[in-house]
């Protein structure tokens, strides 16, 4: 009962022995776990634990003792390292249940049974700081070596189905036993200990509504049990699937490519905008074949009513998604809109109502009844959560209901994790103590930044520094290769992310890179169309492009220079901020838009007249955007004063020209940021404060003009420029 590895169709083999066998015990436990979290049919991101009884030095006696060896809490199969699993002696872990047994309140979903997690950090090896999971007792309960306990989709199929049970035992031939739905702790742990017991020839269990738990006394082997239970309920799911009956058969036909992108564009501010009521919300699309078949099916409507069954699932997606009934060849974009409005405010009723009917004396306090997933025929799914990363794992686990409502509905009968149960894993007292420890969010975290002008200089700056607030950055700029960069950095910084679900650029992580060119309005509109996309809508826009050319002594020849100066730096601002303007509005959230004019708009001087006179009309264009776009957006500028370091418009040239010009000494061989540090040094001396000026300083006064403390503050220019009295107001 096993397939060559060859013989796999339904799962990826990917164990070899030239890596494994190099490995001490605990690396082959890691290897063995991020084999099985590379292929997303063995396992959703974060979910599932892995483990190994192993012997171990007693670092206090020297005696060597089993240590249990269990991916921790919080952990990914697929990222996961030694430091993300726990350590615990085995015999101090086993006789804990002695404690549990004399608690008075102990039983399924008692106190008592909750306190026990806090009991296992006194079984803690080497003082491993790594939080342990709700499920280390199942591992430690089962008397094998090894243990794999996962949530793969052709499995919870099986267990979501209303004759799960007869199933088990005919798809696994018996090396499966079967337990109901039982929530995950201590006292499903001696369920499964006792099921064991008395079936020592079993391979493995199917939980009811969960996942399965198999278990093999070497690494491989456990590795190889765990894909022979996918790939058998996989193979059998095969046997019996509806083809172009699934889900009932069609029912909607899918948009166009182009056709879903124009409707998007207009509908997800708008959704965005709604749906962030208390909080906002990131946005993630899903419009692949596997999604637009669900979505667009006869089924969809009732299924989709019916929530999840896994646990898992449902903590990221809520016990049910909003499903908007839109006939996507027929109905307009205003009808969407007007239905999505009127299911929200139903799902937001139903899911207040839920609360009220299952909770409990001790439950916490009723959460966001918003809905993080959103289906609509034609178009596919619309994921929300509090940043990139939580949206895109919504979408990727609402992708593997999908699935499993698939494989349920090809074999039997789909059902869902009773209401009550859905409830107590939702509202459960360590689930919330979870969340209440988690970190408080950045200033910028839910916040979706555009900074135009990204590839080097003040615009560079900008992005990290928003970015260093949790911000999801869009880095833009005329060069997207310097825009990617960018956006590179960050994320060697930040990090992508975890989920793997999103189609197209809304699979991106918390930094993308797009080009624009704000004299052409097209290539704007372009341009916020693809952050929309990727993110939802926006909230910030900074805008640090801007061009500087000296005239020459022809003033035939000059008039280029002047409409190009212009163009960028006063027609930009405005493209830009009008189109911004249509999301905001849509939206209906407060944002912010911050222009970097100059202080060289104040002072009078020869040699710059293009420039100058530009900048002093992006600050008119400054007041008069604070006056239109008020009181929804805020609009200010930012006013910098010879930023040399790192400044495109201090090239080697102008540099060099600058410092004959005042007669600085240099040398031609001098690297051009030496030449820069020494130009920036003299400007220091002409200010107040005689210190240069930095694309940082620019950076950190752009960020405080979004940051939320200068929310009362619009139609002003902010000069940063070391103090220079000559562009004081006046």
């Amino acid at each position: 009962m096993s397939y060559q590895p060859d013989e796999y169709k339904h799962v990826n083999y990917l164990w070899d022995d030239a890596v494994a066998d190099k490995l001490d015990p605990v690396e082959n436990l890691v290897y063995r776990s991020n084999k099985l979290g590379e292929d997303q049919r063995i396992t959703n991101t974060g979910g599932g634990n892995t483990s190994a009884k192993l012997i171990e030095k007693d670092p206090l006696t020297g005696e060597k003792v089993e240590v249990l060896w269990v991916k921790g809490s919080g952990g990914d199969l697929r990222t996961s390292k030694k430091e993300n699993f726990s350590s615990l002696y085995s015999g101090k872990l086993q006789a804990l249940d002695k404690v549990y047994q004399n608690y008075a309140d102990k039983g399924y979903k008692s106190a008592g049974e909750d306190r026990m997690v806090g009991m296992f950090t006194h079984c803690n090896f080497c003082l491993n700081p790594r939080a342990s999971s709700i499920d280390t007792p199942l591992h430690s309960m089962i008397a094998e070596k090894h243990v794999d306990h996962l949530h793969p989709n052709a499995v919870i199929s099986v267990a979501s189905c209303k004759d799960q049970e007869k199933l088990t035992r005919e798809i696994w031939g018996g090396k499966l036993a079967y337990v109901p739905w039982m929530r995950p702790g201590w006292e499903a742990a001696k369920v499964c200990e006792e099921t064991y017991a008395k079936n020592p020839d079993i391979w493995g269990i199917l939980l009811g509504q969960h996942g399965h738990t198999n278990w093999a006394s070497e690494s491989k082997t456990c590795y190889e049990t765990s894909l022979w239970v996918i790939e058998t309920a996989a193979r059998y799911i095969e046997q019996h699937d509806k083809g172009a009956n699934t889900f009932g058969g069609q029912k909607y036909q899918s948009l166009s490519d182009a056709a879903r992108t124009e409707l998007l564009r207009e509908f997800l501010p708008v959704a965005r905008g709604l749906i962030s009521e208390k909080v906002k919300f990131i946005g993630t699309v899903q419009t692949d074949e596997t999604t637009l078949r669900f979505v667009n099916s006869v089924d969809a409507p009732r299924l989709a009513e019916l929530g999840t069954s896994c646990p898992d699932h449902f903590l990221r997606t809520k016990i049910k998604p909003l499903y908007v009934e839109f006939d996507p060849q027929n109905d307009s974009l205003e009808t969407l809109i007007s239905r999505f409005k009127t299911g929200l405010e139903k799902y937001r009723a139903d899911y207040a109502a839920y609360y009220e009917a299952c909770k409990r004396a001790d439950s916490p306090a009723m959460r966001d009844p918003s809905p993080t997933v959103v289906l609509i025929p034609g178009v596919g799914m619309i994921a929300w959560g509090k940043n990139k990363s939580e949206s895109r794992v919504t979408a990727e686990f609402y992708n593997c209901a999908i699935e499993v409502m698939r494989g349920a509905e090809a074999i039997s009968e789909y059902t869902a994790l009773p209401v009550q149960e859905a409830f107590d894993i939702e509202y459960w007292a360590l689930e919330e103590a979870k969340l209440q420890r988690m970190p408080k969010e950045a200033n910028q975290a839910r916040n979706v930044v555009v900074v135009i002008g990204a590839g080097d200089g003040i615009g560079k700056a900008v992005a990290h520094r928003v970015a260093k607030e949790g911000a999801h950055v869009v880095c833009a700029d005329l060069r997207l290769e310097a825009a990617e960069q960018t956006a590179a950095e960050l994320t060697k910084i930040y990090g992508q992310g975890i989920g793997v679900a999103g189609t197209g650029i809304s699979s991106c992580g918390p930094a993308i890179a797009l080009a624009v060119d704000i004299t052409r309005r097209e290539t704007v509109r372009d341009m916020f169309t693809q952050v929309i996309l990727a993110y939802g809508g926006i909230d910030n826009v900074i805008v640090t492009a801007g061009v500087f050319i000296a005239e020459g002594a022809d003033m035939n020849q000059n008039d280029k220079i002047f409409d190009l100066s212009f163009g960028v730096n006063v027609k930009g601002g405005y493209v830009v901020a009008s189109e911004a303007q249509t999301i905001w509005v849509k939206q209906k959230l407060p944002g912010s838009l911050v222009l970097t004019t100059s202080v060289n708009a104040a002072v009078s001087k020869k040699g710059s007249l293009a420039y100058d006179t530009s900048k002093a009309a992006a600050n008119h264009l400054v007041r008069e955007l604070a006056v239109t776009l008020a009181p929804l957006v805020n609009v200010n500028a930012l006013a910098p004063a010879t930023v040399v370091q790192g400044s495109n418009m201090f090239p080697r040239d102008r540099v060099i020209s600058s410092l004959a010009k005042y007669d600085i000494p240099f040398d031609e061989s001098e690297s051009t940021e030496a030449l820069r540090s020494k130009l920036a040094e003299f400007y220091a001396q002409r200010t107040l404060t005689k210190k240069p000026i930095t694309p940082d300083d620019q950076a950190e006064a752009a960020f405080l003009l979004i940051s939320g403390q200068l929310s009362k503050t619009t139609g002003q220019v902010i000069s940063v420029d070391g103090g220079l009295h000559e562009a004081f107001l006046r």
